[in-house]
């Protein structure tokens, strides 16, 4: 397996969808890489040479791109100061909530997480 910044893209796919196994780099980023560092996109990934890997990660710490571990930082960070400064944003996320105007009556479940039953029926009265 080739290992880029710290993960392994599987053996068997195409080098242009393989990039994408790292967190940052979609396809159009993909695709700029490749070509930036002239490595043919429908090549398999265990076709690569040593010098082709290298020559990727070299291209892709010099376009300076936030990838993985600096990425996620940076995001956990944005809404943590979100959170600091008691925006509505922050209070949505530290609510567990949709953060862009959805609304929640009847959908939202991936956010919300699974149906919690507040309070119980009650009984109907015993027939006399």
């Amino acid at each position: 397996m080739a290992r880029i910044v710290g993960i392994d893209i599987p053996n068997e796919k195409r080098v242009e969808i393989g990039l994408t196994y790292v967190k940052g780099i979609g396809v159009s980023t993909s695709r700029k890489l490749l070509s930036l560092t002239g490595v043919d996109p429908d090549k398999r990934v265990k076709d690569l040479s040593e010098e082709e890997i290298a020559n990727l990660q070299g291209q892709l710490v010099s376009l300076g791109i936030p990838v993985e571990g600096e990425l996620r930082r940076a995001v956990t960070s944005n809404i943590r100061r979100l959170i600091e400064t008691k925006s509505y944003r922050g209070s949505r996320h530290q609510s567990g909530l949709p953060t862009r105007g959805q609304n929640t009556s009847h959908n939202a479940r991936t956010r919300k997480g699974k149906k919690k039953t507040v309070g119980g029926l009650r009984k109907k009265l015993a027939k006399k």
